[in-house]
């Protein structure tokens, strides 16, 4: 789900060359006593204007309006931005690799990878003055990391082969829906969203039985399109019902009415049971630039870095932002995430997901019609 690399001969001149990097860094960077937390946002900028340019990783334009985000740090504080699109595990090897040499300042990981990049030794601390804004579940107790936006499973239906959206995994249990689940074998959202299915009937990251119940139920019944979950499919009237993170169901929704406005689809977020997710950015440890990486950071917290987000479809994490209305008619009303939660055991649920994919194809697709 997370960004497609664009650079790839980056990344691999980058972790194979460990102590010799051709174009990706010239000096070895020491910030082990540097206390970005002790400093106000007016000495951190200082110190980035002084810096003159922050260079992140995972951050495109296209991705949650990144593009506004940049275009605004660099008008407003002067700092030259770049960007290599990668993915979360990408970005934590690329910081590893390049420490003797360090290019990049700071990156945006799935929560998941906010605590690896801790463990590793990978991140710089900055709270933010944003932070009791941030639910505790949302931010690590020091700032290494903290979500900046998140993401909720969402049931995306095709009004033009349903007569009615359902608005929960009950609905679809009761209903005569096909759904198409994706690969929960392997794909981040198809886990998830069978994570949910578990939370709706009582399950939780350490038994997904209740959720492989309700799809092998399903898929008993002749009602499960294992065909791929992919856009092309959805834009072509293929897919009834599917699970999408709500700002991809929304990103679609918005694409499809663009290039054909009699598009008609429904998003709900179900209502007995939605796994919340997010991503976080981080600040790399070996930053050469770090006071511009803190400001970025404060800078996305902010006000108007928080309606960017929104305006790329991501569910900022602060709530208290008053958020005009053309971008609130973006986003889904905030009655649609009553039962959400956010993955609870970390630990619990990464073995789970180890045995996911032999139990998805015997509990679940063994049984398709």
């Amino acid at each position: 789900m997370k960004k497609t690399v664009r650079i790839l001969a980056v990344l691999l001149v980058c972790i194979l060359s460990v102590t010799i990097f051709i174009g990706c860094g010239s000096k070895k960077v020491d910030n082990s006593s540097l206390d970005l937390n002790s400093m106000s946002v007016s000495e951190i900028e200082r110190k980035a204007r002084e810096e003159g340019e922050i260079a992140s990783v995972g951050m495109p334009d296209d991705w949650a309006n990144w593009k506004d985000t940049w275009e605004q740090i660099t008008e407003i504080y002067g700092l030259r931005h770049s960007d290599v699109d990668m993915s979360s595990a990408e970005e934590l090897a690329l910081f590893e690799a390049e420490k003797n040499a360090p290019t990049k300042d700071i990156g945006d990981v799935g929560i998941s990878f906010g605590p690896l990049a801790k463990s590793r030794g990978l991140t710089l601390p900055y709270k933010t003055t944003y932070w009791d804004e941030i639910p505790a579940w949302a931010k690590d107790d020091e700032g290494h990391w903290l979500l900046a936006y998140t993401g909720t499973i969402s049931i995306m239906s095709n009004l033009d082969l349903v007569d009615k959206a359902p608005r929960s995994f009950q609905d679809i249990l009761d209903g005569d829906y096909m759904v198409t689940m994706g690969d929960a074998g392997r794909a981040t959202q198809s886990q998830c969203a069978l994570l949910s299915a578990a939370f709706a009937f009582g399950g939780d990251e350490t038994n997904i039985d209740p959720g492989l119940q309700f799809f092998r139920t399903l898929a008993e019944a002749g009602r499960i399109d294992i065909g791929e979950n992919s856009i092309a499919r959805l834009e072509k009237g293929e897919i009834a019902v599917s699970f999408y993170w709500d700002f991809n169901s929304l990103g679609y929704r918005s694409t499809f009415v663009e290039n054909n406005p009699n598009a008609n689809f429904a998003i709900h977020i179900p209502s007995d049971g939605a796994v919340m997710s997010g991503y976080t950015t981080i600040i790399n440890a070996y930053a050469p630039r770090p006071h511009a990486a803190a400001l970025a950071r404060e800078y996305i917290l902010s006000d108007q870095g928080q309606i960017n987000l929104a305006v790329g479809f991501a569910r900022p994490i602060r709530t208290s932002v008053d958020f005009p209305d053309d971008v609130k008619a973006k986003m889904l009303p905030n009655d649609e995430y009553l039962n959400t939660s956010p993955i609870r055991d970390q630990s619990a649920w990464e073995a789970t997901v180890e045995t996911m994919s032999q139990r998805w194809q015997d509990e679940v697709l063994a049984h398709v019609k």
